[in-house]
């Protein structure tokens, strides 16, 4: 296996440590994807689907299909053969990826908001069918899968590993499971510890990124000289 520079990414390829944090990987992944489908049942979803959520143009059904997409997108993946595309690091793709500076009107999120909504299409019961049964198929799956490249069509001509594609999938749905929580008055679901080391590890760069480190350093450490915002995106 190739290393790959970047949080997540594999290094010494095949030892018990890599290993044994691959199976904790896919654990929370998986945990987290059923949380995403216990989400998707609760009351209130079904009661404000045609609401609009807490992110701007999105309704809660739109909002909703997003979030099983990060589910179903890696079954998906995973069902494809090997691509072909170059495999990049992980910052590499938050690099390359349209979405993540994109305004509200812009193309990229018009589409993305599009997706949702033909996602949540059938409902909240059919998506969180649907959630579940890529868990079960994952379940499966992801015990036995090498680290192999994948990608989402959607992104462009370049590929991931599998580890790292888990944990921006693990991003997304932490990140939105908050915002769909939040758009229905319920309470935002527990994420596993390390899950949730790793998704804050993940943002972390990002909004060094973003914002630089002095910024970060300081609103992390010095309430009197921290910035407005540092948001990751």
């Amino acid at each position: 296996m190739t290393e790959v520079d970047g949080v997540g990414s594999p290094r010494a390829s095949g030892s018990r440590s890599e290993n044994g944090n691959r199976e904790v990987l896919r654990s929370d992944f998986l945990a987290m994807a059923r949380m995403a489908a216990t989400l998707l049942r609760q009351p209130a979803v079904l009661t404000r689907w045609e609401e609009p959520s807490a992110l701007a143009e999105f309704s809660v059904a739109g909002l909703a299909g997003h979030l099983a997409y990060q589910v179903v997108a890696v079954a998906e993946a995973l069902a494809q053969p090997v691509p072909k595309e170059p495999v990049v690091p992980l910052l590499g793709h938050y690099a390359r990826v349209e979405w993540i500076d994109a305004g509200v009107d812009e193309e990229i999120s018009v589409r993305i908001r599009r997706g949702g909504e033909q996602a949540a299409a059938g409902g909240a019961e059919a998506l969180a069918a649907r959630v579940d049964a890529a868990v079960v198929d994952l379940s499966a799956v992801l015990v036995y899968a090498t680290n192999r490249p994948v990608r989402i069509p959607l992104w462009g001509p370049w590929a991931l590993t599998l580890d790292d594609l888990l944990l921006t999938r693990m991003m997304e749905l932490a990140v939105h499971a908050d915002d769909l929580a939040v758009s229905v008055g319920v309470e935002t679901p527990a994420l596993p510890p390390e899950a949730a080391d790793a998704v804050i590890a993940l943002l972390s760069r990002l909004a060094v990124r973003r914002h630089g480190v002095t910024d970060v350093l300081r609103a992390l450490s010095r309430a009197e000289r921290a910035p407005a915002s540092i948001a990751a995106f």
